[in-house]
């Protein structure tokens, strides 16, 4: 009969043996791409169940150990996550808990979460309203007593070229002069006729569909606030993207393009301006990617709170 230690006694385990000619130490050692489910609280009190994603690792700082206890981070993960509603409290706990796991080979832990939050959008006029599916990410590390934290998500929008509006306005004035004899009266009946047609709108401004993608550093104590994020974003670009559409709502969203004309410079500092003077964060990095319908290439621009030591000056990846 065997017994859990005789088990374990006649199992070889060959990540204990050290390779002398393979000794080095490891930044991280983990798993990446972990199926769970997770439980999370975007901030309206609905906690949501979603099937995540997950990365766990430790380092490896003992250069005489071959490897790490992979099925440790792994049960740790399992039970905490499927269990847990995600906070920053329980993420620093499950961190600890891998570095405890290996208290003989690792002095850093970090976890990556990824999956989609669900969250109803009302129309904009006609009283429906859908689902849009926000990416979240959610990373965080100990390093000694250093816990660090950060939230990512993802709003969809349209943007219209302010360059290419002022140029389809001028084409539209030179139609008008063609159409319209300046030294004849202007005949308010025939005007209207004409700028209801096809005739009075030669030209259009192009238009594409816009991603900004978000990295925020929560202060201490915050609570994990998706939708907060996500309405502070949207309401400063205007032109967020939309779920159920009849005509009404089609024509303000036409609306509200037509009055949000911007590049990606403006975008940026838009949603810039809008996370500055929000308390519950540290910091914030943005980068806004207008996809082109002009040409193939993207219009792309960042901008951070920029305070000392965070994201301000990290690079363009």
């Amino acid at each position: 009969m065997y017994t859990e230690e005789n088990t374990a006694r006649l199992m070889p385990d060959v990540a204990v043996h050290a390779q002398p000619h393979l000794a080095g130490e490891l930044d991280w050692v983990g798993m990446d791409g972990i199926e769970v489910p997770v439980r999370f609280d975007a901030g309206d009190g609905d906690v949501q169940r979603a099937s995540a994603r997950v990365g766990a690792f430790v380092n490896l700082r003992r250069p005489d150990k071959r490897g790490i206890h992979m099925s440790r981070l792994y049960l740790q993960v399992e039970q905490a996550l499927s269990t847990q509603t995600l906070s920053a409290s329980s993420l620093r706990e499950l961190l600890q808990g891998f570095l405890d796991s290996h208290k003989d080979l690792s002095d850093r832990a970090c976890l990556s979460i990824r999956f989609e939050h669900l969250v109803r959008r009302p129309a904009l006029r006609s009283g429906n309203s859908g689902w849009r599916a926000y990416p979240v990410s959610i990373e965080a590390s100990l390093v000694g007593d250093q816990f660090l934290l950060e939230l990512g998500t993802e709003v969809v929008y349209s943007s219209t070229c302010p360059a290419s509006a002022a140029l389809s306005r001028q084409l539209i004035q030179e139609q008008f002069s063609k159409d319209f004899d300046a030294a004849e009266p202007v005949d308010h009946a025939a005007v209207l006729a004409w700028l209801g047609s096809e005739k009075g709108i030669v030209a259009t401004p192009h238009a594409q569909r816009s991603v900004a993608r978000l990295r925020v550093r929560p202060t201490e104590g915050a609570k994990f606030d998706l939708i907060s994020l996500i309405d502070r974003t949207e309401h400063a670009l205007g032109t967020p993207v939309q779920t159920a559409v009849k005509r009404e709502d089609e024509q303000a969203f036409a609306l509200a393009n037509g009055g949000n004309l911007m590049f990606c410079e403006d975008a940026a500092r838009r949603i810039q301006k809008a996370l500055d003077v929000d308390a519950t964060l540290s910091d914030f990095h943005i980068r806004v990617e207008h996809q082109e319908s002009l040409h193939p290439h993207d219009a792309v621009a960042y901008a951070s709170k920029g305070v000392e030591g965070g994201y301000a000056g990290k690079g363009c990846a």
